[in-house]
């Protein structure tokens, strides 16, 4: 890459990373912020002040840790930090067990129309949520998993099953089928040659299918929402707007706080497998 190269790609991605990043920064500042200090709007919002309202960059003198506590300590959060991992393990668990077979078969054994139902289960995850709530909360009901988190397990893998297995049929289709042909030959079943030798291929595909159905089930609200009414039952996108905002009291510094740390796992899980992430999502725009 030469030096004009260079100096254009950070003309491009510097202001795009301060865009993208300046939500968390506010959010980091506001978090740690008292609230005599956060509700008179003549203070800069990016610094901190003392009783007298003089302007502080010192985080350690003047910052306030009491409302992460009271995060931890006077809410469900631990709680609901609990059931989203419970959640959204589960779900990644079904989401795989369901898309892989699905998605190997319409690649591999399907012939001509197998490409025809790919995109007619990639549609299916295009229906928005708002439309199959009802439905889906009289089917919740039925079952008695009301306020239960098998309901949200349940109901999740019916978006995140349609677009893995979409996404794992098109990296299929980029592995060489002579791979398979080679196995099948040397006496190998065909779960075999799948477990042994397409899978292993096929890691950035399935990695990216794990990030993206937890990734959803993290940030889903409509159907946490709508299936769960007990405080200790919900997940952090229902609970935090649910319990941080009392009437016309907005825990400010908390909900900061309650955004931003689940955040920070998912962005190091999305950058410690970034390669991965996009060999998954560009692996069949070849085939």
């Amino acid at each position: 890459m030469t030096r004009r190269q260079t100096i254009v790609t950070y003309l491009v991605v510097v202001p795009f990373a301060i865009v993208l990043g300046f939500p968390f920064f506010f959010a980091l500042i506001t978090m740690f912020k008292t609230n005599l200090d956060l509700a008179n709007v003549e203070h800069s919002p990016y610094t901190y002040n003392d009783l007298a309202g003089h302007l502080h960059w010192d985080f350690w003198n003047y910052a306030t840790l009491d409302h992460v506590r009271f995060l931890f300590e006077e809410t469900n959060y631990p709680t609901w930090l609990l059931n989203t991992a419970i959640v959204g393990g589960a779900v990644v668990v079904i989401t795989l067990l369901l898309a892989m077979p699905a998605g190997y078969a319409l690649a591999r054994l399907a012939g001509g129309w197998g490409q025809g139902a790919g995109v007619g289960i990639f549609l299916v995850y295009l229906i928005p949520p708002t439309l199959l709530f009802l439905p889906l909360s009289r089917l919740v009901s039925q079952l008695g998993l009301k306020d239960s988190l098998w309901a949200l397990i349940l109901v999740y893998p019916s978006f995140t099953v349609p677009f893995a297995t979409w996404l794992l049929m098109g990296f299929f289709k980029t592995i060489p089928p002579e791979l398979e042909e080679a196995a099948l030959m040397d006496g190998a079943s065909r779960l075999k040659a799948l477990r042994l030798i397409v899978l292993p291929v096929s890691l950035p595909g399935i990695l990216t299918v794990v990030i993206f159905a937890f990734s959803l089930c993290v940030n889903e609200f409509i159907y946490a929402f709508t299936f769960i009414s007990s405080s200790e039952q919900r997940t952090v996108s229902a609970g935090i707007p649910n319990d941080l905002i009392r009437g016309d009291v907005f825990f400010w510094q908390s909900l900061m706080a309650a955004t931003l740390i689940p955040a920070i796992p998912l962005a190091l899980l999305y950058n410690a497998f970034l390669d991965r992430f996009i060999k998954g999502f560009t692996g069949g725009a070849f085939r």
